[in-house]
C-alpha cells in the first residue's frame, strides 16, 4: 500500500505488518490455482435458451450474462462514485454512511466479527464494504457537506436496482419452468423488495493469490448477480481445484444461491466460492434477492423451512461454531 493515503484504511489493515498478515496467506498445499484459461459458461440474456442455462446452473452454478441491458454509463458512474466513497477516511464513512446502509470491513456476514479462524490464527479479511437496503432507499438522509456524492450514490442505486430486479425476475421465471417449480410459489420464492447491494473494496497484496479477501463460501440467496471492475480475483472452486472467473468488460456473472438449490431440489447447484486479493484494489457490486421472511419452501431434498429460519441458523452456528453450515442442517 505504499504510496497511497492509508487514512481511508480500516486502522487493523494499516497496522498489520506483511509479516503478520502472512500469517494467513493460503498455503502451497491448498488446492490449485487455474487462471490461464476461462472455460466459464456464457448466457445472452436476449437468446435465452433454457437447455444452455440449466446446463449452466447445473454444472457451474454460476454464469457470464451478456446482451443484460444495464447501460455501460450506470455501471461506470457506480464504480466511480463507490471509488469515491471509499477514498473518504476511514472515521467519516464510519459515521457518515447510516441506514438504509451501513459500513464494514472484514468478512461480519460470513465470520463471527469480520474474524477468520484458520488453524487457531485469527485473521481479517482485507476488503472493506457498503450495504445498502435497497427497499429503504427513499428513507436515505441528504449527504451532507462531508460526503456530498452521497445523493448521486443514492440516485444511481434507484436505477440500478431497476435493471436488478428486471433481470432477478426474468432469470428466476427462467430457471423455475426449467425444473417445473410450482408457479404458485413464484412470488414468495423470489422478493425484490428483499434485494441488497453490497459493495466491495478489496485491497491490494504484493501476493496475488496467497490471501482471501473474501473467505470460501456459498451465498444464501436465491440469485447474486455480480458487476465486477476490471481487476478480477473471484474464484470458483470445481474438479478439486479453483478456477479463476476473468473479468469481461460490460458483463455480469449470476450466482445460484442456497435458496434456489433448495428449491430446485439440488438440481442447480450453489458452488462454493472466494475471492484472492490482487497486486490492485478490486471494486465489485453484487446484487443479492432472497424469498419472502416468512414464505415456506418446500423440497424432496429438504425439510419445509423458511429463509428466516435459515437466517437464524447460520447465526447459530456462526456464533457456536465459527462457520457457516448452510444447507446440510435443513437436509432430509
Amino acid at each position: 500500500m505504499s504510496g497511497q493515503d492509508l487514512s481511508s484504511y480500516p486502522p487493523l489493515f494499516v497496522q498489520t505488518s506483511d509479516s503478520e498478515r502472512s500469517v494467513g496467506l493460503v498455503s502451497d498445499s491448498s488446492p490449485p490455482i487455474v487462471d490461464d484459461w476461462d472455460p466459464f459458461p456464457i448466457i445472452d440474456f436476449l437468446k435465452l435458451n433454457p437447455e444452455e442455462i440449466g446446463k449452466a446452473c447445473r454444472d457451474w452454478g454460476m454464469f457470464r450474462l451478456v446482451n443484460h441491458g444495464i447501460p455501460e454509463e450506470l455501471s461506470a458512474q457506480l464504480q466511480e462514485v463507490s471509488k469515491k466513497l471509499f477514498s473518504l477516511p476511514f472515521e467519516t464513512k464510519q459515521a457518515q454512511l447510516q441506514s438504509p446502509m451501513s459500513y464494514f470491513w472484514g468478512t461480519p456476514a460470513l465470520t463471527p466479527n469480520g474474524v477468520v479462524v484458520n488453524q487457531g490464527v485469527q485473521k481479517v479479511n482485507r476488503v472493506e464494504g457498503i450495504f445498502v437496503l435497497l427497499s429503504q432507499l427513499s428513507q436515505m438522509p441528504p449527504g451532507d457537506d462531508d460526503v456530498p456524492m452521497l445523493n448521486s450514490f443514492r440516485n444511481l442505486l434507484e436505477e440500478y436496482e431497476k435493471h436488478m430486479a428486471r433481470l432477478a425476475r426474468f432469470l428466476f421465471e427462467a430457471l423455475r419452468k426449467n425444473v417445473d417449480m410450482d408457479p404458485n410459489s413464484s412470488q414468495s420464492y423470489l422478493s425484490e423488495a428483499t434485494g441488497v447491494v453490497r459493495i466491495y473494496r478489496y485491497l491490494q497484496c504484493s501476493e496475488p493469490n496467497k490471501a482471501e479477501g473474501m473467505v470460501a463460501h456459498t451465498d444464501s440467496s436465491v440469485l447474486s448477480i455480480l458487476n465486477q471492475d476490471e481487476v478480477g480475483g473471484l474464484q470458483i472452486f470445481k474438479d478439486d481445484k479453483w478456477i479463476e472467473i476473468k473479468p469481461i468488460t460490460n458483463t455480469l456473472i449470476v450466482n445460484i444461491g442456497d435458496m434456489l438449490q433448495a428449491m430446485s431440489n439440488d438440481e442447480y447447484k450453489s458452488v462454493e466460492h472466494r475471492v484472492m486479493n490482487k497486486r490492485a484494489e478490486r471494486i465489485s457490486i453484487c446484487y443479492f434477492v432472497f424469498p419472502e421472511d416468512e414464505g415456506v419452501i418446500q423440497s424432496t431434498k429438504y425439510k419445509p423451512f423458511t429463509y428466516k429460519e435459515f437466517q437464524a441458523q447460520v447465526q447459530k452456528d456462526l456464533k457456536t461454531i465459527g462457520i457457516k453450515v448452510g444447507l446440510q442442517r435443513f437436509r432430509l
